[in-house]
């Protein structure tokens, strides 16, 4: 016999209080696993951007200067360095910057294309570069021509940007010329008057800039002719094919060879790209992490309590299954009573969670910049949780189910 609706709710409304609690323990693994998992998801994506950057065999020295003050012998210093790293039999190529993509800090600046205009069109990275930086990072060039060695200078971190000549990203050229062609156009790169002309175009390029708040700006890059005579210099370094160990192994010693007036950390001085990409995303790995903990913490919660409550229902319902059972019911109706009872329950839950999660999100949207969640997020979250609950009672229900007739009879 089908069990009907009216005794559930009425059974259902003798226990309020477990009831309501497992409502609400469902609405809240549901609001917060729908936006936990949207938060791995956003994290996921943004850990698989593509850099624009051939990132195997690449890899990064940072040199610090022993003596800073003199700018002229840091300027020399840099150009016997590069020549020596190229000189290597495990180096392809090797170029000065400032920053590199993924960094997590560097140069960015303001783009106008109008010297006067009140507000910028956009933000962009700023690269240091020469005329191997491109081969260097294995960045192709889809308009244009490259820098030449004559038109790189020198510049120190004071002095006013300005560049003749400059080699920006697809992404920047599209922002800053959506109707046509960048090359040859003219823009403004620092907040002075003087205006540099657009002699390439790169394939995508992304930006040091990793954070969510950069999201708009994450593919705008500048490259400007120069060597930026800091208080250290990044070197990016591309080992031929299969000697990337062995070039990072010797690109420090040819350097310390050319001037011991340099600190090359031991530890974060030389790094692969690929510990670059790491370290610029650990932020992401852990909060997705977190996030996959807490989500399955929760719903390890959530399924015991399901558990522990229909089983102390069971408990306290022997007798009356018992009468059931005497008067005809089947295993399969006792079985059925139960899930549908968990079902309905579940059902509440998950409405007003759906509600919550909504809510949650667009609270996060107001206050921390998040996207909006997908309703695919819900939809999913919503049909895994009435899974999990009838997952969960399945077990007591079928104990139920097994209660003897004999029940009936015995005094409580």
């Amino acid at each position: 016999m089908t069990m009907q609706i009216r005794p559930i709710l009425a059974a259902m409304r003798h226990h309020k209080a477990g009831t309501v609690l497992i409502a609400l323990q469902i609405a809240l693994t549901l609001a917060i696993v729908c936006n936990a998992l949207f938060i791995i998801q956003q994290r996921i994506t943004r850990m698989s951007r593509p850099s624009g950057v051939s990132e195997s065999n690449l890899f990064v020295i940072r040199s610090d200067w022993a003596d800073k003050s003199d700018t002229q012998r840091i300027d020399a210093q840099m150009q016997a360095d590069l020549i020596a790293l190229r000189q290597l039999g495990s180096v392809q190529d090797a170029a000065s910057t400032n920053s590199f993509p993924l960094r997590g800090t560097g140069w960015d600046n303001y783009i106008k294309l109008q010297p006067d205009q009140p507000r910028m069109t956009t933000d962009s990275a700023i690269f240091f570069s020469d005329d191997h930086t491109l081969a260097t990072l294995g960045t192709r060039l889809i308009e244009g021509r490259n820098f030449t060695a004559s038109e790189v200078a020198a510049q120190k971190p004071r002095d006013a940007m300005h560049a003749a000549q400059v080699i920006i990203s697809k992404d920047l050229a599209r922002r800053l010329f959506p109707q046509g062609s960048a090359l040859g156009k003219t823009i403004y790169v620092s907040m002075g008057q003087a205006p540099s002309t657009v002699i390439g175009v790169t394939d995508t390029l992304q930006a040091h800039m990793t954070g969510s708040w950069a999201g708009p700006y994450a593919y705008n890059a500048v490259l400007i002719p120069a060597r930026l005579l800091n208080d250290y210099t990044y070197y990016l370094v591309r080992a031929k094919p299969g000697q990337l160990e062995a070039a990072m192994r010797d690109a420090p010693k040819a350097l310390f060879a050319q001037s011991r007036m340099r600190i090359i950390d031991h530890k974060d001085g030389v790094m692969s790209f690929a510990q670059v990409r790491q370290r610029a995303y650990e932020r992401d790995v852990g909060m997705a992490i977190l996030m996959g903990i807490i989500s399955v913490v929760l719903l390890a919660i959530t399924a015991a309590g399901i558990v522990g409550l229909t089983s102390f229902w069971v408990g306290q319902r022997r007798k009356q299954i018992g009468v059931r059972r005497a008067l005809g019911a089947t295993r399969g109706d006792i079985l059925s009573y139960f899930l549908t009872e968990n079902l309905l329950i579940g059902i509440g839950g998950v409405l007003a969670g759906a509600v919550l999660a909504i809510g949650i999100n667009l609270w996060m949207v107001t206050q921390f910049e998040m996207a909006r969640l997908s309703l695919a997020y819900v939809v999913a979250g919503v049909a895994a949780l009435l899974v999990l609950g009838q997952g969960a009672v399945l077990a007591p229900a079928l104990r139920a189910s097994r209660v003897s007739p004999v029940e009936a009879t015995r005094s409580v």
